[in-house]
């Protein structure tokens, strides 16, 4: 399982987790510690699987940062993820198929090759307002 799940960290602290296209373990696994604002896992299961009917009651959260998660449907990109001082922790590159969640510190993305992406963050939108440049 470590081969498709790569943590970025500094000491203790995780910046970025990234899940590769390859991961096929059977059943709902999530890489994500519980305290953070924005959970990524991955749900694998055989045909015929029901996950019965339900819906999320609403439970209050507080958010202090903004944790999105980029899904990279096609094409290729290259993820470079700073600490917090601004200095580059790692770089990667995630194909079609490739998730990565930021989680901390900032993060630039170049794209390689023409990609279709998705991106999740906390809402609602607050444009420019929530980014800091540096």
């Amino acid at each position: 399982m470590a081969k498709f799940i790569q943590e970025i960290k500094q000491e203790d602290r995780v910046f970025a987790i990234i899940l590769r296209r390859n991961f096929s373990a059977p059943g709902v696994h999530f890489f994500t510690p519980g305290d953070f604002s924005q959970q990524l896992g991955m749900l694998v299961h055989e045909r015929g699987k029901v996950v019965d009917r339900h819906r999320h009651k609403h439970v209050r959260r507080e958010i202090h940062r903004t944790q999105e998660v980029l899904v990279v449907l096609s094409g290729r990109i290259r993820v470079e993820i700073y600490d917090d001082g601004g200095k580059i922790l790692k770089a990667a590159i995630l194909r079609g198929g490739d998730a990565i969640l930021l989680a901390a510190g900032g993060h630039r993305v170049k794209v390689l090759e023409r990609a279709k992406v998705i991106e999740v963050k906390q809402g609602p939108y607050a444009g420019f307002d929530d980014k800091e440049f540096f």
